[in-house]
Order: C-alpha cells, then sequence, then structure tokens
C-alpha cells in the first residue's frame, strides 16, 4: 500500500477510535448513567469530541491529506490507486472539507449543549413542559443555523444539515419525492377510513410479561443473524443502535406490559440496525470504508427488517406460535388471521414510532417541514408546539392533548439532529426497493422467512449492501442493487396491494 495512504489510514483510525470513545459515553448516558451524572458527562463528551475534531481538521492531518488529494479540489493525485481507494480518498476529502469548516470551540460547545439537552429533554417529556425544553432548543437552533453558515449551501440552509445525513440530497429533492408520495398516502388513508373493517387491535391487549417479551425479542435477532458475542441488548426510554466497532454493536428495545408490540417491533427494527453495523469490513476499520453510506440507507435496513419481514404473513406464520406459546392465556384463542389484521391496523396516531406503514411518513412530512420553518425561516421555537398541532390536523386529522404526545415525542432535537427525520421516509423507499430485489434474487424468499430461516436474507443484504460501506452513493448503490433509481412507486404499490388485500378495497 501507498506509504503515504498508511499514514492517513493511521490517523483516521485514531480519530475513529476518539470518537468510539464518546459513544460508549453516549450509550452509557442513554442506559446506565445516574441522573445526576448528566452536567460532567456532558464536559466530558464534549472534550472527546473537541479532540477528535481537533485531530481531524488539525495541521498533522492536513499534511498526511495533501500529499494524497489536491486540497482545494478534492481530486486524488495517485492515477494508479485502485477505485475502491480513490473512493476512501474522495470521501475522506469530503468529510475532511466540512468538519474543517467548524471551529472546535463550536463543536465542542454544541456537543455539550446537546448533551445537556437530551436529559432536559427526558425531563420535559415526563412532566408534559415544553417550556422546560424550549431555552435549549432555541439555542441548538440558533447553533445549527450557524453551523449551515459555515459548511456553506447553494439554495437553503436546511441543505447543509440535511447532507450531514444523507449526502448529495437537497431540500428540493426530498420535497418533489415527498409530494409524490404524500398524495396517494392520504388517498389510501381516506379509503381505509371509509371502509367497515373492524379493529382487532383490542384482542392484543392484555398483561404481557416483560421477561418474556425480552426472550422471544432476543430469539428472534438471534434467528436474524445478530451476532452476541459482539453485541448486547438494554433497555432505554427511546431504542437506538450505535456501534464501537463491528465487532460491538449495540442496541436498545423499550417493553410495555400492556403493548407487546412495542417491544417486538424496536426489537427487530434496532435488529437490523445492528446486523448492518456488525457486516461492515473491520479492515478498513475508521475509513469511509467501513462506515454506512448514509442514514437513509442505514434506516432501509431497519424498516426492511421490520416491516417488510416483520409485519408481514410469511414471517408470523413461522413466529407467531412461538409467541402463543410464550402469552398462552393473551394469544391463546387469537387466530394468525387476527393477531396479523391486528398488527397492520391503519389508523392516525400521535405518536410517530407506533404509527402503522401508512400514515408513518405523514408524521414525518410534518417533521421535515418543521424543521425547514425553524432553519430556513427563523419560526419562533415557542411557537412550534402549536405549530405541531396544526400540522397533525391537517395531515391525520388529530390534535395532541399534551406535549409529551406531540412535539416532545422525539429525542432528535434534543441531540442537534435536525435533517435525520427525512431519512426515515427514505430508508421506506430504499428498503422497499432492496426487499423487492432481495425477493428476485433468492429463490423463494417468502417460503424461507415463512419455514424461520432469516439467515438467507441477512447474508443477501450483507453482501449487497452492508460490506460496501462508502464505496458507492446511495444512488450508485440503489441503481446497482435495484437497477433502478430511487422511486415512491414501488413502495406505494406494495402498501395499496397489502393493505387493499387487509381492507377489501
Amino acid at each position: 500500500m501507498n506509504r503515504n495512504l498508511e499514514i492517513l489510514i493511521s490517523d483516521l483510525r485514531v480519530i475513529a477510535q476518539l470518537r468510539r470513545v464518546a459513544a460508549v459515553l453516549n450509550w452509557d448516558q442513554e442506559t446506565y448513567m445516574p441522573p445526576k451524572g448528566a452536567e460532567a458527562r456532558a464536559d466530558q463528551i464534549s472534550l472527546i469530541m473537541s479532540m477528535s475534531h481537533a485531530r481531524f481538521t488539525g495541521p498533522e492531518f492536513r499534511r498526511s491529506l495533501a500529499e494524497l488529494v489536491d486540497l482545494p479540489s478534492g481530486k486524488v493525485l495517485d492515477g494508479g490507486l485502485p477505485p475502491h481507494q480513490v473512493r476512501m480518498l474522495e470521501t475522506t476529502w469530503w468529510d475532511w472539507r466540512r468538519a474543517n469548516a467548524l471551529p472546535v470551540e463550536f463543536v465542542g460547545e454544541l456537543v455539550r449543549l446537546t448533551s445537556e439537552a437530551q436529559n432536559v429533554w427526558e425531563q420535559a417529556r415526563h412532566t408534559s413542559d415544553f417550556n422546560l425544553l424550549a431555552p435549549y432548543l432555541e439555542k441548538i437552533i440558533s447553533m445549527k443555523r450557524e453551523e449551515a453558515d459555515y459548511l456553506g449551501y447553494e439554495d437553503q440552509p436546511y441543505d447543509a444539515l440535511l447532507e450531514n445525513y444523507e449526502p448529495g440530497m437537497t431540500t428540493r429533492e426530498l420535497t418533489a419525492l415527498f409530494e409524490s408520495l404524500r398524495t396517494p398516502l392520504v388517498n389510501l388513508v381516506e379509503r381505509i377510513r371509509d371502509t367497515d373493517t373492524p379493529d382487532h387491535r383490542e384482542i392484543l391487549a392484555g398483561d404481557y410479561d416483560e421477561s418474556d417479551q425480552w426472550k422471544f425479542g432476543m430469539d428472534v435477532l438471534y434467528d436474524m443473524g445478530y451476532d452476541l458475542t459482539r453485541g448486547r441488548q438494554d433497555r432505554s426510554a427511546h431504542p437506538f443502535t450505535t456501534d464501537f466497532h463491528p465487532s460491538d454493536v449495540r442496541i436498545t428495545t423499550y417493553l410495555d406490559r400492556h403493548d407487546i408490540t412495542q417491544g417486538i417491533f424496536s426489537t427487530i427494527h434496532e435488529g437490523g440496525h445492528a446486523l448492518y453495523q456488525q457486516a461492515l469490513n473491520d479492515q478498513y476499520f475508521g475509513t469511509p470504508l467501513c462506515e454506512p453510506i448514509s442514514l437513509g440507507i442505514h434506516e432501509s435496513q431497519s424498516r426492511l427488517w421490520e416491516n417488510y419481514v416483520g409485519h408481514s404473513r410469511p414471517f408470523w406464520t413461522c413466529y407467531y406460535p412461538r409467541l402463543q406459546e410464550r402469552f398462552t392465556d393473551q394469544l391463546g384463542k387469537v387466530t394468525l388471521d387476527e393477531f396479523y389484521s391486528a398488527i397492520n391496523m391503519v389508523t392516525p396516531s400521535l405518536i410517530r414510532v407506533e404509527a402503522d406503514e401508512v400514515t408513518y411518513n405523514l408524521h414525518i412530512m410534518l417533521r421535515f417541514e418543521l424543521e425547514q420553518a425553524f432553519i430556513n425561516d427563523h419560526a419562533a421555537v415557542n411557537d412550534l408546539p402549536a405549530l405541531w398541532n396544526e400540522g397533525m390536523e391537517k395531515y391525520l386529522g388529530i390534535t395532541p392533548e399534551n406535549d409529551a404526545d406531540g412535539i416532545l415525542q422525539d429525542i432528535h432535537w434534543s441531540m442537534g439532529g435536525i435533517g435525520y427525520f427525512p431519512t426515515y421516509i427514505l430508508g421506506n423507499l430504499y428498503g422497499r426497493q432492496f426487499y423487492e430485489a432481495a425477493n428476485n434474487q433468492i429463490d423463494d424468499l417468502e417460503d424461507r422467512i415463512a419455514r424461520g430461516d432469516l439467515k438467507t436474507l441477512r447474508e443477501w443484504l450483507r453482501e449487497n449492501i452492508h460490506q460496501v460501506g462508502r464505496a458507492r452513493t446511495a444512488d450508485e448503490l440503489v441503481q446497482d442493487v435495484t437497477g433502478s433509481p430511487l422511486s415512491a412507486e414501488p413502495f406505494i404499490d406494495y402498501l395499496q396491494a397489502k393493505y387493499g388485500e387487509l381492507y377489501t378495497i
């Protein structure tokens, strides 16, 4: 390997290790840290992330990168490098250019602020008091506008923040994509609302022992191929996945004694994320070749497993008898058809993470609009609860009675994750195209799933998506794997077919 490239990779690995130290601190903050540790933890995370940023943007790394890449243009200087190394250098330069735009002091201040805000968000949601979070959110939004100015943009400030999660995507592209999705979704919701199909969800009511819920979820994770020698599951208020290395990828779930679906689907969802992280090529750890392409592609893996597998009839053909065995008193007299119908009921709901497949994307469209409002149009923070409620009425015909069920339900803004939400819709769309490609290429895929064979799909995803790292862009990956560019059409067709059958419309 080129000696200069070896030096650069060594530098990247040190930077990656610093970031993973911060990730461990974040994981502990969300799982086991005592409440009064928040202020000290914010300082710790801020210090580590400032050190990482300073090293990545410092003169030593700059000199190493300049030996391989023309810094003004990003052009790789050595024309004899293999394509994957060229892409690695191009992507490293892209990351470096963006990081170099942000002052070290700014990064440290933002990390400290968002670390504190996450703990305030938990208190605010618990008490349904937006006023607790509002001062922090106001500072976060101000700093994210400042971040957009540092990063630069051609059209609107929100574009700069969106690229933190979905490189190459713009607000205009997303708006057009979401417009192609909005009308079919709204029409489908209205058609379903006009039917007289009975709501079977009440048959799931009961008291479900949490230890048995946990065991069932762990069984599914094992069948999916989640390697518990390189991962673990814990509990948190908001399920998430974090990685420290492909050999240490951790997830959390949320269990509700009176709603068995919460734990099942959050476990499957986070398991999908974790399979991606565990399958990255650790030979290139620290470099873009051992990183997921984008949050949209990452979300495609969790949504594929949660919805296109976990909410499917083939999956429950295998797993429902196992669930009944654990919960005979609650589900023993409930048929598979009734259970399948109950977990796929379409009803506008207040909470995004509890939303069905049809209405879920409408929740995201509201957040997408609000983020543009307070970043591009400087909407006042104190106006956000009312704007939220108006949007819920517009999209779903319901209005939250309190802020806990409204604007305080998501942790993302307190984390500074502005621009993150649109990746959930992208994940649904990418995921549907990937699932259809897998179904076309794997003989009898759904029969395999119905027999409990989930690892065949996992291996297909590993080979075609996970191990690619950032050697391709999201657009290139979708085209290569599915033969088509990203489109809302496969997702719309899927919903209309599935729910047309369920609701006889």
